[in-house]
């Protein structure tokens, strides 16, 4: 079993910033997918950001960002901390909503990851990111 917290979220006005931090514990694999989706009230939950991650090698490969957040957000890796990122800079109203980070294993890096919320099958609880006009 492989556990994921989040941590950062909060209330925020528009064009500030945030970082989340997904913590990863319990079995713990060489390689990864993982993602950071996010789902607002009636929406389904959509990816922001999926990356393919080594827990050997420095930094992450096979990087996806949704059309609305590129060059904005910024997924990273500390392999020091065990923990998987996702930097939010010019934040705006409509990145309101509630963050997840997800993972699946894998067995190679660095692996094809997909998109959808069905390719992830380990859960954070969730952090909710507020953003103000």
């Amino acid at each position: 079993q492989v556990q994921l917290v989040e941590s950062g979220g909060g209330s925020v006005q528009a064009g500030g910033s945030l970082r989340l931090s997904c913590e990863v514990s319990g079995q713990t694999y060489s390689s990864y997918c993982m993602g950071w989706f996010r789902q607002a009230p009636g929406k389904e939950r959509e990816a922001v950001a999926v990356a393919s991650i080594s827990t050997i090698y420095i930094g992450s490969s096979s990087t996806y960002y949704a059309d609305s957040v590129k060059g904005r957000f910024t997924i990273s890796r500390d392999n020091a901390k065990n923990t998987f990122d996702l930097q939010m800079n010019s934040l705006k109203p409509e990145d309101t909503s509630v963050y997840y980070c997800a993972a699946v294993p894998a067995t190679k890096f660095p692996a094809v990851c997909g998109q959808s919320a069905r390719f992830f099958n380990y859960w954070g609880q969730g952090t909710q990111v507020t953003v103000s006009s």
